[in-house]
């Protein structure tokens, strides 16, 4: 059809702009998907054609490889489900099991292809990475977003190859729209976690309007944290301030402050009440 098309209008600018438009679009419409691969957690269905006893469902384990009858371990992660079929066929047939194997491999449940999204989400879990949706950002909309008490910076745990250690990385999500800068928005790959913890607070209490827990929004100092709780009490005064903070060891500690002083997460301000 294209070749006819080409033979009537080569003559022509109009037509031949046409017949390239029409060329570049049965290139993309000829151009084969990317065949599936198979990755650990994935749980496929090994069929042996007129061999019904040795047809088996198994679940590819974090080495890449499926157990199956006669011819034990296969590694066939990485593979396409016809290649990974191709290996337990050769493997059959190298085997002296049977003459000629004839092996199909389907993918029962892809698990190979999650992510988690864990921690103060509305929808904790694993979801799908579909080829569309495969950005941070979008993972957490999945999951319905950052709840009440999350965290702006998130983190991203990635499994390094071959080392069985965690790359580990922080994403602050609030920063990053503020800025316009989205290139921490990095496309997740299978087997990625992301984390939203706990945002930091710190506590008021004493002569205060409010005391209470207060969530810790970047840099603040004593002043803004008495701000945040309303100001002082009719009764209450800014001298001999004093902070309650836990030592990394877990020791509490009672320190003396003023209104420059940076709350770090987990303190409590006292407010102590005037003597005048």
């Amino acid at each position: 059809m294209i070749a006819k098309i080409l033979t009537r209008s080569w003559r022509s600018p109009k037509s031949t702009a046409f017949v390239l438009v029409l060329l570049a679009l049965h290139a993309t419409g000829t151009q084969a998907a990317a065949p599936e691969r198979l990755g650990p957690g994935d749980t496929i269905r090994i069929t042996v054609y007129q061999n019904p006893d040795l047809n088996t469902d198994g679940r590819i384990s974090e080495r890449g490889t499926i157990m199956f009858p006669l011819v034990g371990e296969v590694p066939v992660s990485g593979q396409t489900p016809l290649e990974a079929g191709a290996s337990i066929a050769k493997r059959l047939k190298s085997g002296r099991f049977l003459i000629d194997p004839q092996v199909t491999v389907s993918v029962v449940e892809g698990r190979s292809r999650h992510v988690s999204v864990l921690g103060h989400v509305a929808k904790p879990g694993q979801y799908a990475l579909d080829g569309v949706s495969t950005k941070v950002t979008d993972l957490l909309a999945l999951a319905g977003g950052i709840s009440e008490g999350g965290d702006d910076t998130i983190v991203l745990l990635r499994a390094s190859n071959g080392t069985g250690t965690q790359e580990r990385r922080e994403i602050d999500v609030q920063a990053m729209y503020r800025s316009g800068d989205l290139s921490s928005d990095v496309d997740l790959q299978p087997g990625d976690t992301l984390f939203v913890p706990s945002a930091p607070v710190f506590y008021v209490y004493g002569e205060v309007q409010r005391p209470g827990e207060y969530r810790l929004h970047g840099p603040m100092t004593v002043m803004n944290a008495l701000s945040v709780g309303g100001g002082l009490s009719p009764h209450g005064t800014d001298r001999k301030l004093r902070i309650h903070r836990r030592s990394e060891k877990g020791d509490l500690k009672v320190l003396d402050a003023s209104l420059t002083d940076r709350i770090q997460p987990g303190d409590i301000v006292e407010v102590r009440e005037s003597v005048f």
